[in-house]
C-alpha cells in the first residue's frame, strides 16, 4: 500500500515536473542566473523586482486573452482597450470623488462593456473573434485619436498614483493586483463549472452546445473578462507612467498572445492554464531586459525580439503537435 502511494506521489511529481508551466519558470529561473553571472546588477533584487513589476502589465491583459483563447477564440482589441482605459480615465475624473475610485469603476465597466460587445459580434452576430475584434481596436483607435488627438493626458487620481508608485512591504502594489487577479482567474478557470465549459467549448464547441453548454452566454462572458482585464491593465500601466497617450497599449497585443502560447495555451484552444501564462509574462519582460543590456539599436531590438519570440513560438506548437 505504501509503495503503491508512493508511486501515485512519484508519478504526480514527474507530471509536473514535465508540464508547461514548471517548464516555463525553470526557463525563468535559467535565464535570471545565467543573465545574474553575464551581467552585473541583473539579477539584484531591486531589478528582478522590476521586471515583474513589468510584466504584471502583460500579466493582467493575458488574463483575459487566456480565457479568449481556451475557449478558442482570440481577442486582437486587448491594445486598443488598455489604451481606451489609460487615455479615458483622467478624462473621466472629477473633484466630487477625492478618492479617485468612482472614475476607476467608470473606465472598468466601459473597458469590460467594449469586450461585452465584442462576445455579442462572436456569440450572436456569428462574426469570426479575429475580424470581430480586430474592427473594435480599429473603431477604437479611431475614436482616441479624435477624443484625446497626439496629446497626452496627464493622470491625477489618487488609486491609479497609489497603484503605480506604492509599495507596501516593498513589494509593487502592481505585482499585489497581479497576484490577487492570478488567484481569481486560477479558481475561476479550474475549480468551477464556468472553467470546465471553457474547455468543453474550446476543445469541441459542436459537442458543448449538445451536451447543453450554454455557448452564447459563455463566449459573452469571456469577452467581456478580456475586456475587464485589458482596462485593468490600462489603469496600471498609467498608474505606472503617469500619462495616458494613443499608442500606450500597443506592445501589449503581441506580448498577450506570446504570454499565453508559451505559457502551454493551445492556441486553438481547449488545453491550458493562467499558470503557464504567468511565467511567460515574465519571460518575456527579462527576453526585452536581456535585448536591452546588449545595447541593440532599436531596430536590431525589434528584429532580436521578434525572432525569439518566433523561435519559442514555434517551439511550443511544435510540442503542442506531438501531444
Amino acid at each position: 500500500m505504501t509503495a503503491w502511494k508512493e508511486s501515485v506521489s512519484g508519478r504526480r511529481a514527474l507530471t509536473i515536473l514535465r508540464s508547461r508551466p514548471f517548464l516555463t519558470l525553470a526557463i525563468v529561473a535559467a535565464v535570471w542566473i545565467a543573465a545574474s553571472f553575464a551581467s552585473r546588477g541583473f539579477g539584484a533584487y531591486g531589478h528582478l523586482r522590476y521586471l515583474v513589476e513589468l510584466a504584471a502589465v502583460i500579466g493582467l491583459v493575458a488574463a483575459g486573452q487566456t480565457f479568449v483563447v481556451i475557449a478558442g477564440g482570440i481577442d486582437l482589441s486587448v491594445a486598443a482597450i488598455v489604451t481606451v482605459s489609460a487615455v479615458s480615465l483622467p478624462l473621466l475624473s472629477w473633484q466630487a470623488d477625492p478618492t479617485g475610485l468612482t472614475a476607476v469603476l467608470a473606465v472598468l465597466a466601459l473597458t469590460t462593456t467594449i469586450g461585452l460587445v465584442n462576445g455579442l459580434g462572436v456569440a450572436l452576430l456569428r462574426v469570426h473573434p479575429m475580424i470581430m475584434t480586430l474592427a473594435m481596436a480599429t473603431f477604437l483607435q479611431g475614436l482616441l485619436i479624435i477624443i484625446a488627438g497626439g496629446s497626452a493626458v496627464t493622470a491625477e487620481n489618487p488609486v491609479v498614483r497609489w497603484l503605480g508608485n506604492a509599495r507596501p512591504g516593498g513589494i509593487p502594489a502592481g505585482v499585489l493586483l497581479w497576484v490577487a487577479v492570478s488567484v481569481i482567474v486560477l479558481a475561476a478557470m479550474h475549480a468551477t463549472s464556468f472553467g470546465a465549459r471553457l474547455f468543453a467549448m474550446g476543445a469541441n464547441p459542436l459537442a458543448a452546445t449538445l451536451s447543453g453548454v450554454p455557448v452564447a452566454s459563455t463566449t459573452l462572458a469571456v469577452y467581456g473578462i478580456s475586456g475587464f482585464t485589458s482596462g485593468l491593465a490600462g489603469v496600471l500601466v498609467l498608474g505606472m507612467n503617469g500619462q495616458g497617450y494613443v499608442g500606450i497599449g500597443d506592445p501589449y497585443l503581441l506580448a498577450s498572445i506570446a504570454a499565453v502560447v508559451l505559457g502551454g495555451t493551445s492556441i486553438l484552444g481547449g488545453l491550458g492554464t493562467y499558470a503557464g501564462t504567468i511565467p511567460g509574462a515574465i519571460l518575456l519582460v527579462t527576453i526585452t531586459a536581456l535585448i536591452t543590456v546588449v545595447n541593440a539599436s532599436p531596430g536590431w531590438r525589434s528584429i532580436l525580439f521578434g525572432s525569439l519570440i518566433l523561435g519559442l513560438l514555434l517551439l511550443s506548437g511544435r510540442e503542442q503537435a506531438r501531444r
